[in-house]
């Protein structure tokens, strides 16, 4: 059922669409070099095929997963033979990123000069994934998961299809079958029709000679719904990525929902209880400092209960952060403090801050002028027997003696820190 042509390719309408630029590159013989990059079932190896016989060059196909430099070189020869006799060659590479720096290096001279077009077929970013001087000579194009729309009208076509489907062997598949095996297939073609084929061949022929195949067929022949999920692929990140935001979004319903994907998909939950203690001080911080112990305790139970009853705790607490009051201040407040490191002379510690444990450093001036701040009140805001101007002891270097980092927010906890800080800032005369 693999489509011939354009006109039987379904789905990616954004590139092979009328008017789109790559389908008139595709009409007009004038395809580049191209890198698809989509998830497994989306097209990739068929619009490879279809470039090549529309195009009417050779086409050879090898796989990155078992192939080396050797095949690389192979094929190079037979581009060369083609070319002697006037005919372009296709090389398509599926699962591109596989190969090694030195083998796609090894190809890229003859992509330069022209004798093949290249199409890497890669389910990973290949900002990653190919080396830039490939990539730099290359067209990325973006092939999206199939809807759908896309699934279903690929099922009735293979159902109704008797030279190449499965029309000669009279498959009835329930309506309910249909909507189940679309929905499960989660946009992946070569899932659909797998699926589709096994059960067809399960399903017992009746009197009539016709296959009934219903929606527990269809699941049972799937066992369960495919997930495009890769721990160490662009899914473990955009899903945590799409969680973190969640949470900072104080959106708990979307939180959980991005929480469930990732369990379901058999991620590492240890990685997502330390997003989840990161979370608790970037994101919610003193607005909420109750939230980094909730964190702690969650990560804590996920290691000492384990999975699958790990949800609970891991649900626990992002349901906890993401209805918290948030501040950003913690990040921020250490990251311009950093800046002054980074950008400013690093000066001694004042002599009055410094520890004195030896006669000699005594004599030098450590610690002389330390004022311990539970006797002499040294803060703002306590009280005590000093004046007002006399109460605040200088911590920083005094060509940073003008720094405020911590600005805290008005939310939670931090309302209260902020009239705190405030006035302990105020000038001394103000005091």
């Amino acid at each position: 059922m693999r489509p011939q042509t354009l006109a039987e390719f379904v789905g990616q309408q954004h590139i092979v669409g009328e008017g789109r630029a790559l389908r008139r590159a595709i009409e007009n013989d004038t395809v580049p070099s191209l890198i698809l990059w989509g998830p497994p079932g989306t097209g990739k190896t068929t619009l490879a095929e279809i470039i090549a016989r529309t195009t009417g060059s050779k086409f050879i196909a090898m796989s990155a997963v078992s192939a080396g430099v050797a095949d690389l070189r192979a094929a190079v020869v037979e581009a060369k033979h083609a070319r002697a006799v006037g005919k372009r060659t296709v090389l398509f590479i599926d699962e591109i990123h596989r190969f090694n720096k030195a083998q796609q290096d090894a190809i890229l001279p003859y992509v330069e000069d022209g004798t093949v077009t290249l199409i890497g077929a890669t389910t990973e970013n290949p900002s990653f994934e190919v080396n830039s001087a490939l990539l730099s000579r290359s067209r990325v194009f973006v092939l999206q998961a199939l809807t759908d729309a896309d699934i279903d009208v690929l099922v009735r076509r293979a159902l109704g299809d008797a030279e190449r489907g499965l029309g000669a062997q009279h498959v009835a598949l329930d309506d309910d079958a249909l909507e189940a095996l679309v929905r499960m297939a989660n946009g992946d073609a070569r899932v659909a029709l797998g699926t589709l084929e096994f059960a067809a061949a399960a399903a017992p022929a009746d009197a009539a000679g016709v296959r009934h195949v219903d929606r527990a067929l269809v699941a049972d022949a799937l066992q369960r719904r495919i997930v495009a999920y890769d721990k160490k692929g662009d899914n473990h990140y955009d899903v945590i990525s799409a969680f973190i935001k969640s949470v900072r979004g104080s959106d708990p319903d979307a939180a959980l929902y991005w929480l469930a994907r990732m369990i379901d998909a058999g991620e590492d939950p240890l990685f997502i209880a330390r997003r989840i203690v990161i979370l608790a001080s970037e994101d919610v911080g003193l607005a909420d400092s109750r939230g980094l112990q909730v964190a702690i305790a969650a990560q804590q139970a996920v290691h000492f209960i384990g999975m699958p009853e790990g949800f609970y705790p891991l649900a626990h607490a992002t349901l906890y952060l993401a209805t918290a009051p948030k501040s950003n201040s913690v990040g921020r407040a250490y990251g311009a403090a950093l800046a002054d490191v980074e950008g400013t002379r690093n000066d001694p510690v004042p002599l009055n801050l410094r520890n004195a444990p030896t006669g000699l450093m005594r004599k030098l001036g450590y610690g002389s002028g330390y004022r311990y701040a539970h006797d002499d009140y040294a803060f703002a805001g306590a009280g005590g027997d000093l004046p007002p101007a006399e109460r605040l002891e200088a911590y920083l270097p005094e060509n940073l003696a003008d720094r405020a980092y911590f600005q805290p927010g008005q939310q939670g906890e931090e309302a209260r820190l902020r009239a705190w800080i405030d006035e302990r800032r105020k000038p001394p005369e103000q005091l």
